[in-house]
């Protein structure tokens, strides 16, 4: 799973927060922005990713509404 990718969609959309390759083969990360945005980079998540990337499943937790973003940009963690 390329993060290049990912981190030109989240701009491309306007959303911010973070993204991680895990061990175990799996992505995890923290999307943060308008609804109308972060679906989008969910579905983008979910159906397209990066070129090389095989999406087998998705799994979205833990959202809510907030009342500021705690990122200034969507970068990838090591």
């Amino acid at each position: 799973f390329s993060n290049q990718y990912t981190e030109e969609e989240a701009r491309k959309l306007g959303v911010v927060g973070w993204v991680k390759n895990t061990s175990q083969g799996t992505v995890t990360g923290q999307v943060q922005g308008p609804e109308d945005k972060v679906n989008a980079m969910k579905s983008w998540l979910s159906k397209v990713g990066s070129p090389s990337s095989r999406i087998d499943r998705t799994s979205f937790s833990n959202e809510k509404e907030i009342s500021k973003l705690d990122f200034s940009g969507f970068t990838t963690r090591y």
